[in-house]
Formats: structure tokens, sequence, C-alpha cells
């Protein structure tokens, strides 16, 4: 005979106290940790706990009985059931303070590293409408709220085009306004949406792996250029020619689309790295621009979804790799940069290309920080996992009319070695920007056998982060921090670090 479970607690009057990590907020209650999503420093509410276990819990809000004075309303009207934008209820400088103190929490408490003071976060500019990039999906089941469960609200239609709700994968939130991008990728959706119902198309089945219309990508050039990428999942002649007529609908009604193209995904998962990508209309690409620079971005190219803000971190980045330091002489570091001077007069970030300074550039994704910086080095090497992005970014080098880069796919313990090092040359700078499981511990081994005099670590987890910095401890010292906002209404920060060699 099973036991009967006992009740969870609700929690009445309780204040929140702080934001912690994952985008959420705690209260202590008694000897009891409790994280809340939602919810903001010095607001007063109910709680229903939802996990217990034996030092924490997790809860939600059930009744708001005095909101903080630093609550704001959320301006998106899917605040609360999507959980893309967690923080939108919380003033932005608020969430720079929470962001800031994240990065130094992380590398306090993991790194456990001598730090230098943190410079202050650099904001965004935009706070809203700042993405490049967007990918919805397509249900012929829609997320229902408790609010729309409770009421027994009968809806027209099921199928539905939005994000996924959390913690399923066969239904779909319906997204009418996304403040995350240009009103286009509103009007773009709920124009598909719109043409699927009127012409009875059909929405996928994650059950039963059927369905016409998959899922939706658009991307957005900051100099002119929309791509807007549909999948369809196709079985029959009719349903190819239902995709066709869609895309042509598409194509007349959206003219400002510059590349139109479409994936026949027939997969149980919604990638389509391995896919052939069919161009409907115009080009199979658009370009983002940076500087004087331009960027092909094709369909399955990583860029940095928010344009402006990927500026500002490639030039902390550059900052940090050629920046004339105070002379130290506490320090044998400082010769290497005396040296290069002597033979380059191009270290500032202004000037023509340096003839000193040899720079590999990791996880070079499609060459973006390499051909940014390569104007200040005499060569780049960039490495990356993925074979696409690097054709991606030999034809960046080739398009921008920069000769001094070189680029190398294969799994970075693989491709840098010793024998990779031996023959290309020791590097003088190294600037990593790993995904968020960081560096593997092969990867650090070899670059402090190459020992760099500096190094600069971007990072998109300042927890994995601050794991690397530790087995960098050795030999390198942290000099400088500067945390980087890419994704305001987020608990998400960019970091970026720079070690000199000791």
């Amino acid at each position: 005979m099973s036991r009967k479970r006992k009740p969870l607690p609700l929690l009445e009057g309780v204040k929140i106290e702080a934001i912690a990590a994952e985008g959420k907020s705690l209260v202590r209650v008694d000897d009891l940790v409790v994280f809340v999503p939602f919810a903001v420093p010095g607001d007063v509410v109910d709680l229903q706990v939802t996990k217990k276990k034996h030092s924490y819990a997790e809860a939600e809000v059930v009744r708001l009985v005095q909101p903080s004075p630093n609550r704001i309303a959320p301006f998106c009207p899917h605040f609360g059931v999507c959980g893309g934008c967690k923080w939108q209820m919380l003033p932005y400088e608020l969430q720079l303070q929470a962001k800031q103190q994240q990065v130094m929490d992380a590398l306090t408490r993991i790194g456990k590293v001598e730090l230098p003071p943190c410079s202050p976060i650099l904001g965004s500019a935009k706070t809203q409408e700042y993405r490049n990039k967007l990918e919805f999906g397509f249900a012929n089941r829609r997320w229902l709220t408790k609010e729309q469960i409770a009421s027994g609200q009968q809806f027209e239609r099921q199928e539905s085009v939005g994000y996924h709700a959390n913690g399923t994968f066969d239904k779909i939130l319906p997204i009418e306004e996304c403040h995350l991008m240009d009103p286009v990728n509103d009007r773009l959706r709920l124009a598909i949406r719109d043409y699927a119902y009127a012409h009875d198309l059909t929405f996928f089945d994650a059950r039963e792996h059927t369905g016409l219309l998959r899922g939706m990508m658009i991307r957005l050039s900051n100099i002119g250029g929309l791509m807007l990428l549909m999948q369809f999942c196709i079985f029959t002649d009719q349903e190819q020619q239902q995709a066709e007529a869609l895309l042509q609908h598409l194509h007349e009604q959206f003219p400002e689309i510059t590349s139109l193209l479409y994936v026949n995904n027939q997969k149980y998962n919604d990638t389509f790295g391995d896919l052939p990508v069919h161009v409907f209309f115009g080009e199979d690409h658009i370009f983002l621009g940076m500087e004087d620079l331009r960027f092909k971005v094709g369909a399955k190219s990583f860029y940095q979804t928010n344009t402006d803000q990927a500026y500002e971190l490639y030039k902390v980045a550059r900052e940090f790799a050629f920046e004339r330091p105070t002379p130290d002489p506490s320090r044998q570091g400082g010769e290497w940069l005396r040296e290069a001077n002597e033979r380059s007069e191009a270290l500032p970030l202004t000037g023509e290309r340096g003839e000193g300074l040899l720079v590999y550039d990791l996880y070079t994704g499609t060459g973006t920080i390499a051909n940014f910086v390569a104007r200040q080095a005499r060569e780049v090497i960039g490495i990356e996992y993925v074979p696409e992005a690097i054709e991606d970014a030999k034809v960046n080098s080739q398009l921008n009319g920069i000769t001094n880069t070189q680029f190398y796919a294969g799994d970075m313990k693989d491709i840098l070695t010793e024998d990779f090092i031996r023959e290309h040359g020791r590097p003088d700078i190294i600037i990593t920007d790993p995904p968020r499981a960081g560096m593997h511990a092969d990867v650090v081994a070899v670059i402090l056998k190459a020992a760099p005099q500096r190094i600069v670590y971007v990072s998109c987890n300042p927890a994995t982060q601050a794991r690397d910095l530790a087995l960098l401890d050795t030999d390198y010292k942290v000099t400088r921090i500067q945390p980087v906002d890419m994704f305001p209404h987020t608990q998400h920060v960019e970091n970026v670090v720079l070690l000199q060699r000791r």
C-alpha cells in the first residue's frame, strides 16, 4: 500500500530577499532557502512550495500581497507564461547589478583566484527589439495557461505558432507579440498562421510525427536584408505543393525578404544542421555589419544574436588583447610587449596591421572575432569544431580583403596540440570564446604549454569560466574583468577576462 504524500506547505506573507541564480529570487524561511521565479526583492508574497529538499525548496507566487517599490509593469502580454524574459518586472539598472554580482560571485566562489576590481557592466542600449534571430515552432496542440484551464475557455483552433512551453515537447504557447525583435517578426509569424488557417495546412504533431508546418527562423540584418527559413515536414507531393504555395505567398506579401529558404525535416528532432537548405527566392545568406566589416551569415551560421552588443563585446576583446599596459617592473611579462612594440608601432586599436603578434582565436565560429582583430596582428589562426562555420570564416576574410587569417576545423582538443603549435608558431595572444561548457581540460593544458603572454577569455557562462581560470592560475593572473549584457530581461550575461602571464 502506497503512502500518501504530505502536502507541500503554503508560505504566507514572506518578503523576497534577493536575486538568485537562473533568473529566480530567494527568501529564507527558517533554515530553508526558497527559490521563486518572477519575484522581485522587496515583494511580499504568498508562496506555494512546489518542490522541497532538505536544505532548499522551490515555490511559485500564488498571491502578490504587496509589490516591491522596485517592481515595474512587464511590457509583454506573455510575461509569466513564456519563460524567455523572466526579468521584465525588474528595472534594467537592477538587472545589470544582479548580472555583475552573478559574475563576481562565480569567479570568487568557484574560481578562488586573485581578482582585480570588476569594471562596470556594459549595458545594452536597446532593451527591446535587440535580437537579429528568432525561432518559432508550430504544433497542433496549444499550451493552455492555468487560468484558461480553470475557466474552461474553448478555442476555435488548437493549432499554434510560438514558443515551446516549458516541460513539454508537443505543445506550443501561441505568441501574438514578441518584443525581442523588430515587429517584422510578428507580421511574418501571424501572416503564416493566418494563411495556414485559411488553406487548412496541417501543423506538426510531435507524437504522430506528421504535419506540414514545423518551424520558422527569422534573421534580420543591420545593414539591409531579411532571411526567413521555413521548416516543413514533407512526405507527399501534395504537401510539397502546399509548401511552395505558402512560400510564393510570403514572397509576394513580404518583398523585404531577401533570403527565402526552406528545409524538409522528417527527423525526430527540430535541428537541421545536417539537412540541405533549399533556396526558394533570393540568396542563401544575408550580411551583418560591424565597423567597416561585412559578415556573411547563412541559415546554419553562428552569429551573436544581439548585433549592437556583439560589437561592444568584440571591442572589449580587442582592447584586452592589444592595449598597452602600464609598465610593471615586478612582472617579467611586460618584456614581451616592449619587444613587440619595437617590432610594431601598430598595437593601438587604430593604425595599420601589427607585424609582431601572432593570435590564436579558439572556438572561432564564423571567424567574427578573428577577422575583427586581424588588422592589429601579424596573423590570426582560428580553430572551430564545425566545418561549415570554418568555410564561412574563410569567406568572411575574403569578403573583407583580410589576408592574414588561417582557419582550421576539428575538435579543439584534437587540433590544438603541441605539434600544431610547433608548425604554426607559438602564439603571443590567445582569444578563447568556448561554449557554455567551457574549455576541455586538455585544451587548458595545451594553452599552458603554449605559454602565450596574454589570454582573453570570452564566456557566456561565468561558472565554467571561473573553473577554467582556476586551472590557469598557476601561470596566469587575472588583470581585467568586463561583464557585458547581451540579453536584457534574462539572467544570461557574457564576461570577458584578461589574463597575463605571471
